[in-house]
């Protein structure tokens, strides 16, 4: 079965069996992730996570799934990685999914392309549990989500206001519900925000912005880049922002190396094209092979696995995107 994030909400209560999370909205994937734990407690449910670094880690996550401790009934057990079971694993998937109807696994992936959509994994996952596409795509789809986050915080935008926030952010839902935050806090005595209250709000809302940062990583201009990363960091952005930028523009310019023509199919506004063309023009295509490992690592050391600095990993990047190198 397929479900977007919102129908996906709507039965966090009633999961079990398998789930699958893949996308690269961090909004919606804490979201869901916050719903799902919040379930688990109030359900009595216990909860146990495993990271994935090798096919060998399924292993122990199927074991899990198939004893429970003497002091619970059921068992959530979440995951986190991008590597799929192998053959045996899906053998003990398939058999799981039919003999245990009441624990749930729940795996949460980052943006899955088509060819990974068709892999055995989830194909049994379409037929027998819950895919779940972590995106927005729509304009309509994107206000309804940030429509949910502005009843959390007791706010409502007019309809220009929409249209405001969602050019201002590029898309960004994550940036986007900072701001609602921010102006919810300002303005908390307005009955309805209107595009004047957002622009006072967050024109001056910081000195750089992690569009700022997308600028100067594509006009490869290091020093500006790590001087706007090194004011995000001190001024307390959100290291997953900082990310979802960073990593957007990897993707867009890998992309559009594998795609020249479809620059505005890939979501790259028709004002920066030359601005990606130029980049793809310096850049080293042998580089594109390093970037997704490194931004793996960076996702990673942000949720606290291994020993790694998120800052100095994300230096790396941004070094690599500007043609340079850290270290050798």
């Amino acid at each position: 079965m397929k479900l977007d994030y919102l129908q996906a909400l709507k039965r966090v209560d009633e999961a079990r069996g398998a789930w699958v999370l893949h996308g690269q909205e961090p909004l919606l994937e804490q979201n869901l992730l916050d719903a799902f734990r919040a379930s688990w407690q109030k359900q009595e449910i216990e909860r146990q996570r495993y990271d994935i670094s090798s096919v060998s880690d399924w292993k122990t996550v199927f074991n899990a799934l198939n004893s429970l401790s003497l002091f619970s009934s059921q068992l959530a057990v979440e995951v986190h990685g991008n590597i799929k079971p192998d053959a045996g694993g899906l053998k003990e998937l398939k058999s799981y999914l039919q003999h245990n109807e009441q624990n749930l696994l729940l795996v949460v992936m980052p943006k899955q392309d088509s060819s990974s959509l068709k892999t055995a994994f989830f194909q049994v996952i379409d037929a027998n549990g819950v895919n779940v596409a972590l995106s927005a795509n729509y304009p309509k789809d994107r206000q309804q989500i940030l429509a949910a986050e502005a009843q959390k915080l007791g706010i409502q935008l007019a309809s220009d206001a929409w249209q405001w926030l969602e050019q201002h952010h590029e898309h960004n839902l994550l940036a986007a519900k900072n701001s609602l935050m921010r102006v919810s806090d300002t303005f908390a005595e307005a009955g309805v925000i209107q595009v004047e209250h957002l622009h006072s709000c967050l024109q001056d809302q910081s000195r750089y912005s992690t569009f700022d940062l997308s600028d100067a990583l594509l006009q490869a201009n290091l020093g500006q880049a790590v001087k706007i990363f090194q004011y995000l960091t001190a001024s307390g952005e959100p290291m997953p922002l900082i990310l979802w930028s960073i990593s957007k523009e990897m993707r867009l310019l890998m992309q559009l190396f594998e795609q020249p023509q479809n620059a505005l199919q890939l979501g790259i506004w028709k004002s920066k094209v030359s601005q990606y063309q130029q980049a793809l023009r310096r850049l080293d295509p042998g580089s594109f092979v390093t970037w997704p490992a490194l931004l793996l690592r960076i996702d990673a050391s942000i949720k606290g696995l291994g020993c790694e600095n998120p800052e100095h990993l994300a230096q790396q990047a941004i070094a690599s995107m500007c043609g340079r190198q850290l270290f050798n």
